[in-house]
């Protein structure tokens, strides 16, 4: 699961296209299928979003939520994919975003009425 928090006015008008881009750097590093997007955003109003100094209006927060298994390289990989085609796709510096992953043991996950680690996934998450 992606979490995405950024302000109103920015974040509103690209959200469909920043979904798309944040998917594509899933599926081409991770090798996620097409149809496994979760994607959340939270728009906020400019006075409950403080952000570092440096950063614009622009400045935008993305949270991913992974099960472990995926290599340090990979996950590097995957941040550095998303700061290039962020930029190349929507404009929004690399000083303006910054990414957080978040691992969980498969264990921890519940969905489809099981947990993480007795779902029979359609992808590898060691990669």
């Amino acid at each position: 699961m992606i979490i995405v928090y950024g302000i109103n006015e920015h974040l509103n008008p690209i959200k469909s296209n920043l979904s798309q881009v944040i998917h594509g750097c899933m599926q081409s590093i991770l090798g996620m299928p097409e149809d496994k997007r979760a994607h959340r955003f939270v728009p906020m109003d400019k006075e409950d979003f403080y952000y570092p100094g440096g950063r614009s209006e622009a400045y935008t927060v993305i949270e991913i939520n992974m099960m472990e298994g995926r290599e340090k390289e990979t996950q590097k990989a995957l941040i550095k994919s998303l700061f290039t085609e962020i930029e190349r796709q929507l404009g929004i510096s690399p000083v303006d975003i910054e990414i957080t992953i978040k691992e969980q043991p498969a264990h921890c996950w519940g969905f489809r009425g099981i947990t993480g680690d007795e779902a029979k996934l359609n992808y590898n998450i060691n990669v």
